[in-house]
């Protein structure tokens, strides 16, 4: 039967070759089965009683499955020589492809090992200040390059040295394919080694419509998740080339700025009655500066002699001057305002919409929402305050205002036949 079986193949010799090629695909099939059913589940068995078996975003990087991948071309590459009739050609090609496929495996599960380098070291707290996603994205990109290199080499079966020996000639082509790596590569590291930028920082560049904070630097991008919740990509050699403005050292050093005006009507500016003063100095915030502020006008004005009679040679309390002398106490008894930084309240150039009083101080907070609750309380209560000064608010006429003025034309009309009638001037 054996010797019927040997004849009859010798008589179709491409029959023996199409049964060990069959044969061959089998063997593959069944090493890749074996693999990856058997012993890749029992590996991961044995990884999962480990910390980083149980960790789900350590292990979906799948190096594991990718050096798995390895084994059916193994058993071609071992087994296609043992194919009876095929042309030497044919067995080199196929050697050589399941050779490349197998560099290529490797390479990613490298690839995927350094991914995994990088989630961890994401995890620590330094981090945060020196980040190293891009460092591992050279040195993917130079595994990959290699790689690249070896399967060249091997599929036109020839020595890695001799495509080696041939990079020189291409130094300048390659310097300009990888002009931006470079670039990026060189940016990173100045970025990385000053410490301008860290994950986590809240920069504004307003040319690219960034302002958020930032949550990956990698090797060409760095991005940055806005505050309305989308994220913009930076390259990042434009945070050498170009201007930004990072607000960490506002956050390190616990207290944010309040810089705004109120701007008031300047009709409302006057000097302050006697009764006016004596209800102001009820005020507990008042109390000192009135106090001060009497007896070094009383004594100005006591070396006037006969030209205190005139009330313009006379210095007096202001309404505008007090008030800013009660915003000034008001914000340094302010439970949110940080007392080791600037406070002050000053006065700056009138214009078309008024007198403004710009008040300028920091919150003891730098977290947004806390901020803008203690500004917009500070706020309420000084707009709340200014009749008590016999001070207004300038505010350009709205419609409402148009409309109560054209409502009081007729009135006004009647009220001057009136006067006319009765002859009064």
């Amino acid at each position: 039967m054996t010797v019927s079986i040997q004849e009859f193949f010798q008589s179709y010799p491409w029959l023996q070759t199409l049964t060990a090629l069959i044969a061959l695909i089998l063997a593959a099939l069944f090493a890749n089965f074996i693999v990856k059913s058997v012993l890749l589940q029992i590996l991961n068995r044995i990884v999962a009683r480990t910390a980083f078996g149980r960790d789900e975003e350590l292990r979906r990087h799948g190096v594991i499955e990718r050096l798995a991948n390895v084994t059916p071309a193994l058993v071609i590459a071992a087994g296609i020589v043992a194919v009876p009739g095929l042309p030497a050609v044919v067995v080199t090609v196929v050697t050589n492809v399941a050779n490349a496929f197998m560099i290529l495996m490797v390479a990613m599960a490298i690839s995927a090992a350094f991914n995994i380098v990088d989630t961890l070291y994401h995890r620590r707290p330094e981090a945060r200040m020196k980040p190293i996603k891009g460092y591992i994205q050279v040195v993917k990109i130079a595994v990959y390059v290699v790689a690249a290199l070896l399967m060249i080499a091997t599929l036109i079966d020839r020595s890695p040295l001799i495509l080696l020996s041939g990079l020189g000639a291409m130094a300048a082509v390659l310097i300009l394919v990888f002009q931006d790596t470079l670039l990026s590569l060189v940016a990173g590291i100045q970025i990385s080694s000053t410490g301008m930028v860290r994950v986590g920082d809240w920069i504004e560049m307003p040319s690219l419509n960034a302002d958020g904070d930032v949550i990956e630097i990698a090797l060409h991008t760095v991005q940055v998740r806005n505050f309305d919740k989308t994220i913009t990509t930076i390259p990042i050699r434009k945070l050498v080339t170009d201007s930004f403005k990072n607000w960490r050292g506002m956050q390190e050093s616990g207290g944010r700025r309040i810089k705004r005006s109120i701007y008031l009507d300047q009709t409302s500016i006057r000097f302050l009655s006697t009764e006016e003063l004596a209800k102001l100095e009820s005020f507990g915030l008042l109390e000192t500066y009135l106090r001060h502020k009497k007896n070094e006008i009383s004594e100005w004005n006591g070396k006037l002699g006969e030209k205190a009679r005139v009330a313009a040679n006379t210095r007096r309390i202001t309404n505008i001057g007090t008030f800013r002398a009660y915003v000034d106490t008001y914000l340094r008894n302010h439970p949110g305002v940080h007392k080791g930084m600037t406070i002050m309240v000053r006065q700056l150039q009138p214009g078309p919409e008024g007198l403004p009083i710009e008040i300028y101080c920091f919150t003891n907070t730098t977290v947004w929402t806390s901020y803008e609750g203690i500004q917009a309380d500070i706020f309420d209560h000084l707009f709340a305050i200014l009749p008590e000064f016999a001070l207004a608010v300038f505010q350009n006429p709205s419609g409402a205002d148009l409309s109560s003025w054209a409502s009081a034309r007729p009135y006004l009309a009647n009220l001057e036949e009136a006067k006319e009638a009765a002859g009064v001037n």
